[in-house]
């Protein structure tokens, strides 16, 4: 193929946009040394990249799967995190916050903190 169209590619991919999306993938996978699939001929990595695309040379499925896969920002993972131990720090400021909805709770019943510390205490028995 001495010349490469976007005809000639969107045989392969029917939609342009997933085209150049792919073929910029490729090229990028190109520029960071993956083996070429045809002959350079002096052609720069966009250029090669949709040759190859047009000489079904390269996975069309395993070109998307990588191109999801370098757009993501959150990779998730299958394996169960384990339980760790908090730091002190996390330890502290989960106390704080706790401390601070409970007197939250008590200021919406219009109490004082003394009052609840109060009635929480153990009434002492008479003899």
């Amino acid at each position: 193929m001495a010349r490469v169209t976007v005809e000639d590619c969107v045989m392969r991919v029917p939609n342009r946009f997933d085209l150049v999306m792919i073929a910029g993938q490729r090229a990028r996978e190109v520029a960071a040394g993956a083996p070429l699939t045809i002959d350079r001929d002096n052609d720069k990595n966009p250029v090669v990249a949709l040759r190859e695309i047009a000489d079904a040379t390269v996975s069309l499925p395993g070109l998307q799967e990588s191109l999801v896969r370098s757009m993501q920002r959150h990779i998730e993972n299958d394996e169960p995190e384990e339980d760790k131990e908090m730091s002190v720090s996390e330890q502290v400021w989960t106390e704080a916050i706790q401390t601070r909805s409970a007197e939250a709770e008590v200021a919406d019943a219009g109490l004082e903190i003394d009052d609840v510390a109060a009635a929480e205490q153990p009434v002492a028995e008479e003899e």
